[in-house]
């Protein structure tokens, strides 16, 4: 759809420019087409809730104020605080402070006046009006009095209690976690109203915790019912006429190899050496198209969920257990329906030849990572024995994927080698412990294999210019490099370059120059926060971090629906060779929308994911409290400093837990500065800190320095606000002030971890 917005811009801004109506403006641009017209008007309105335009009473368009707005989303911070995320591409967040908010809420759609800077930097804004409320359900513990009583919302970011009225109040008592609709938002200071729709028990019940964050990130659990019957229709094995057409592989050595505990597997390999020396790699991944039709119940259902949800103690899949678990996954000895990726690889990593087709196929073992390592890299013979049959295509595979990982590090794709915790919980949902998941071979053997068969699906549509979906990473935004580069000089690295050419075989060069240092994971977690999120699009921008230039989500269209919509793609363009102009048109107008609502669904699925571990990692440390323990410093603000202990459990030493003297926030060296001692605490700093005090209601936890005795400082002295030292070169963001900084594990003098085996690890998102 054409943009019509810098065209609108140029005519307003002429020196001679006198107010146009909009048939005027329609012929000035030439938007006579239906779609041109539409999305002129869309554009119009967009800039009148902007303010840059105003439309007179004789329906003329004129140019507003000089004042500068901006509309987005308001992201509020639980100290009060908030963030306008933009409409606008190319404008960073805008910085709300708590005295500008004015009334709105977490989640509105606001229009807010800039304060300083301009359009596209950095600035700070007031909200001057709330366009929309977006938030209208919350979850949150109800507590009652004689006829009426309040919903006190889970969320941290949510500041107001909702009102219920007796009639309204669903019989809910107090301590009940409970659902609550807001029907009214107040015009003053007063409390939202609302009436609660569902109670999801009390608050004390075993799983209650877990739920209440799903439904408060309006996440389905239960499939509708229309989705269920859909399914009855759905066979449970490969019914004879769905083989036609296919490629038939089923007398191909293929194999699944996936973590011990998954039941969805979406895809399976087959490698053999070829007699001009080269490797052939067949990746086979579930037809899940064939199954979930285009605008069907199922499809809507998978389309609005957009991913599964992998939480501490379920998950939530996109499609039902008996697509997800059943006839979509390739399971050992068993026909299934598959949509094969087949590449001819040289010794230099390059695919040199390949097709993408529907197949069947059988698959021969399903193996573990587990199983796998112990064949590279035990070389256990036992293991060995036990897959006699497919050990040398294993051994095979390993050589190929080294090729394919020594490729791409040549080329300077980044590889963030974090340490990832799963907590386990026992049937009631209690942490018993905390593991960290390793990567071996056979993880990296499947996530080179999926990586290569993705990158050669992108650069087929890239090549063939038909509407497609990609996954994009785009180039870091120069300002937040360059912060980044400036927070290396602390430690000795100098980075040449502008922020806006670098190229990422630098960023790959300082991960290497770090590595096995105590500052690693630290400059690790910063260079990451340093980068733009990936994405899909519509467009094919290419992928920063993995250095290439097409890249796409096609091996899990189980769980990401991405990934589903690439493989209706490939059958329509490349299967039934459909590329009529009403096809093209069609994707041309859907793929937009598709791409910017499955982005957000993964946010989603990110943000619930990541709210249930650290509410159990809390719940865990509650037993460690008194207990000392080694860590390594994460991030310097100028209320404390974060603490990440080798299990990857942050907690926060505030600045009044500093007791042996005055400490400032440096804030270029990142680092809180004692004034009469001169003692410095800096990111990447080891320290040995006591569990003082554990929140759960906000998911935070509380350490101390062991050690640190108080000074004979006064009360008043110690209590005062800190003070900040500026940084004499760039200044940094709002945004990045308050921005928590994750950083190294180092070996705790007590541990209470322990490591997961290999191959316990889920699929890595890229």
């Amino acid at each position: 759809m054409r943009d019509f917005k810098s065209e609108v811009l140029e005519i307003i801004d002429r020196d001679d420019y006198t107010p146009l109506t909009i048939e005027e403006l329609t012929n000035e641009l030439d938007a006579h087409d239906s779609d041109d017209f539409k999305a002129l008007v869309k554009t119009l309105v967009s800039l009148e809730e902007l303010r840059v335009i105003r439309r007179t009473k004789k329906d003329r368009y004129i140019k507003e104020t000089e004042a500068k707005y901006a509309k987005g989303t308001l992201s509020m911070h639980k100290r009060g605080f908030g963030f306008l995320r933009v409409e606008e591409e190319g404008m960073d967040d805008i910085f709300i402070p708590p005295s500008d908010v004015n009334g709105a809420f977490d989640g509105d759609t606001v229009l807010v006046e800039l304060k300083d800077g301009s359009r596209g930097e950095s600035s700070e804004g007031t909200v001057v009006e709330i366009l929309q409320h977006n938030i209208t359900q919350l979850v949150g513990r109800y507590e009652g009095s004689k006829g009426f009583g309040f919903v006190v919302p889970d969320s941290q970011t949510f500041k107001k209690d909702i009102f219920i009225s007796k009639s309204n109040n669903l019989g809910a008592v107090s301590g009940h976690k409970v659902l609550v609709e807001i029907t009214k938002f107040p015009d003053n200071d007063e409390n939202p109203e609302g009436h609660i729709t569902r109670i999801l028990g009390h608050e004390n019940d075993p799983g209650v915790d877990i739920l209440s964050i799903v439904i408060q990130h309006g996440i389905n659990i239960d499939f509708p019912t229309d989705v269920m019957h859909e399914i009855e229709s759905v066979p449970e094995t490969v019914q004879e006429d769905e083989k036609k057409g296919r490629v038939d592989l089923r007398n191909d050595l293929t194999i699944t190899i996936d973590g011990e505990d998954a039941k969805d597997l979406d895809d399976a390999v087959a490698v053999k050496k070829l007699k001009n020396g080269n490797y052939e790699l067949t990746v086979s991944i579930a037809d899940v198209s064939h199954y979930v039709k285009e605008g069907s119940p199922l499809d809507t259902e998978a389309y609005d969920r957009g991913t599964s949800v992998y939480l501490v103690d379920r998950v939530i899949p996109m499609l039902p257990h008996k697509l997800s678990n059943g006839i979509c996954s390739l399971n050992p000895d068993v026909e299934r329906l598959a949509m094969s990726c087949r590449m001819e690889v040289d010794h230099e990593g390059r695919v040199v030849d390949h097709e993408i087709f529907e197949s069947v196929i059988k698959s021969d073992y399903r193996m573990t990572y587990t199983a796998v390592n112990k064949i590279l890299e035990d070389d256990d013979e036992a293991t060995k024995k036990e897959f006699h049959e497919i050990t040398p295509m294993i051994l095979e595979a390993g050589e190929l994927a080294k090729i394919l990982r020594r490729k791409r590090e040549l080329r300077g794709a980044i590889d963030f080698d974090f340490n990832e915790a799963k907590v386990l919980v026992d049937k009631e949902g209690s942490p018993e412990d905390i593991v960290l998941r390793t990567r071996g071979a056979g993880e990296k053997l499947i996530e080179e294999f999926m990586l290569l068969a993705n990158e050669t699906v992108a650069e087929t549509f890239h090549w063939m210019e038909l509407p497609f979906i990609y996954r994009v990473h785009e180039d870091p935004k120069e300002d937040r490099l360059r912060q980044f580069f400036d927070f290396l000089t602390g430690f000795g690295i100098f980075v040449k370059g502008k922020g806006n050419q670098i190229h990422p075989h630098a960023l790959q060069e300082i991960l290497e120059q770090v590595k096995d240092t105590p500052e690693e994971m630290v400059i690790s977690t910063l260079m990451l926060r340093s980068m733009q999120q990936a994405r899909y699009s519509e467009e094919s921008l290419g992928h920063f971090g993995l250095s290439t230039e097409y890249y796409t989500h096609f091996t899990s269209p189980i769980r990401r629906y991405p990934d589903l919509m690439v493989h209706r793609l490939i059958r329509t363009y490349i299967i039934n060779k459909n590329v009529r102009k009403e096809t093209v048109d069609h994707f041309k107008k859907e793929l937009p929308e598709i791409a910017k609502h499955t982005s957000e669904r993964e946010r989603r699925a990110v943000d619930a994911e990541r709210d249930t571990v650290d509410l159990k990692k809390a719940e865990f440390m509650q037993q460690h409290i008194g207990e000392t323990f080694e860590g390594v410093i994460s991030g310097v603000m100028n209320f404390g400093m974060f603490v990440e202990l080798p299990n990857t459990i942050e907690g926060l030493v505030h600045v009044n837990n500093l007791t042996d003297d005055f400490y400032n926030f440096n804030e270029r060296m990142m680092a809180m500065l004692g004034e009469s001692t001169g003692k410095v605490f800096r990111i990447g700093d080891t320290v040995e800190i006591e569990v003082k005090d554990v929140n759960l209601d906000e998911r935070l936890i509380d350490f101390k320095v062991v050690g640190m005795s108080e000074s004979k400082r006064d009360e008043q002295r110690r209590n005062r606000k800190p003070v900040n030292i500026k940084a004499k070169t760039r200044s940094r963001s709002h945004r990045d002030k308050v921005n928590e900084s994750r950083g190294k594990k180092p070996k705790s003098k007590k541990p209470f971890y322990k490591a997961a085996p290999k191959g316990k690890g889920k699929k890595k998102r890229k």
